[in-house]
C-alpha cells in the first residue's frame, strides 16, 4: 500500500479566489480537496486567494476531507509567498504544479521547510512531457512525496495530441507515472475531464483510470464527484469475491497447500494480499463517511 495513503477516489480542484467556492466545498461528498492559487486565479487575484484560502483552513469545518492546496510555482513571482501563507495554516499537504525533475523536488521540499513545515508531505503535478520522462527520478526523490497527480489538460497540450474517448494520446504517459509511483510507494491520481457537459465520456475516463490501477481521479466541478467516488469504491461483488479468496487460501494452507481454486481460478498469495488491500480501502472509506455528522 502507498506511503501516506488514504482513499482519494475524487479530488476536487476549487479556486481560492472566490469564497463561496471555498464554504460549499466543506460540504461536498468528496475525498480531497485542492484548494487552488495556480491557474484559475488571475494574477491580480493571487494575494486575495491565498488569503481566502489560508482562513479557510484556519477556519476549518472540512470533516473528513483531505486538504491540499495548489501554489505557484516556485520560478512564478507568488510561489514562495503562497508557502509562507498557507504551510503555517496546516493543511495535509501542498500541491507543486509542474515538477520535471528530482531537483525540483528538493528544491519545493526546501522552500515548504524554509515556510515553516519540515514534515508535512507533498504532491507533485506531473504535467509536462519532460516531467513524465523523469516520473522514476521524481517518485523516488522523497519518502515525503504521498501522492503523484497528473495534469492531463496541458500534457495533451504540449504533446499536440488529441482528446479522445479511449485516451489513446495520453496512455503510455499515464502507464509511465504509474508504473513510477508503484515502484516508490506513492499514490497516484488521474487528470482532470474539460468536457463538463459529457458525463457517459466522464464516467468512461474514470473507469478507465481505475481499471489502469489509478487510485483516484482530480475533479473540476462538483457534480463529477459521485461518478469518481462511484468508479473507484469496490463494489459489493469485488467485496464478498475478496473474502472468499482469502477464506479459500486459508483453508488450502491448513491443508498443506498453497494454491486454491476460486471459481475456476488459480488463487495464490498475491491474490490474497490484493483482496486484502480491497477491504482495506473499503474499510478505511466506511470510516472515512462515517466522520461527518
Amino acid at each position: 500500500m502507498a506511503r501516506h495513503y488514504r482513499p482519494r477516489r475524487s479530488m476536487l480542484y476549487v479556486p481560492g479566489s472566490v469564497p463561496r467556492y471555498l464554504e460549499k466545498a466543506r460540504g461536498l461528498k468528496v475525498d480531497a480537496l485542492i484548494l487552488d492559487l495556480e491557474d484559475p486565479v488571475l494574477p491580480d487575484r493571487k494575494e486575495d486567494a491565498r488569503r481566502n484560502v489560508a482562513e479557510a483552513i484556519r477556519r476549518g469545518g472540512f470533516g473528513y476531507r483531505e486538504i491540499v492546496v495548489r501554489v505557484n510555482a516556485l520560478s512564478t513571482p507568488w510561489g514562495r509567498d503562497d508557502l509562507a501563507a498557507v504551510a503555517p495554516a496546516g493543511p495535509h499537504a501542498i500541491l507543486f504544479p509542474k515538477i520535471e525533475s528530482r531537483q525540483d523536488v528538493l528544491d519545493a521540499l526546501e522552500a515548504l521547510d524554509a515556510a515553516g513545515a519540515p514534515d508535512m508531505p507533498i504532491m507533485v503535478l506531473i504535467e509536462t512531457p519532460l516531467g513524465v520522462l523523469h516520473a522514476e527520478e521524481i517518485a523516488a526523490a522523497s519518502e515525503r512525496i504521498a501522492c503523484l497527480v497528473m495534469g492531463t489538460s496541458d500534457l495533451t497540450n504540449e504533446l499536440h495530441a488529441r482528446i479522445t474517448q479511449e485516451r489513446t494520446p495520453l496512455l503510455h504517459a499515464l502507464s509511465h507515472c504509474l508504473l513510477a509511483a508503484r515502484a516508490h510507494g506513492a499514490a497516484i491520481v488521474d487528470g482532470i475531464h474539460l468536457d463538463l457537459m459529457d458525463m457517459p465520456s466522464f464516467e468512461y475516463a474514470c473507469r478507465l483510470a481505475r481499471d489502469l490501477g489509478f487510485d483516484g481521479k482530480s475533479l473540476i466541478h462538483p457534480f463529477q464527484i459521485p461518478y469518481a467516488n462511484d468508479a473507484f469504491s469496490p463494489r459489493p461483488a469485488s467485496l464478498e469475491m475478496a473474502r472468499h479468496i482469502i477464506a479459500a487460501l486459508a483453508e488450502a494452507n491448513a491443508a498443506g497447500r498453497n494454491v486454491a481454486v476460486v471459481d475456476g481460478r488459480l488463487v495464490e498469495s498475491l491474490h490474497v494480499e490484493a483482496a486484502k488491500r480491497t477491504l482495506m480501502i473499503h474499510e478505511m472509506i466506511e470510516q472515512m463517511e462515517a466522520e461527518e455528522p
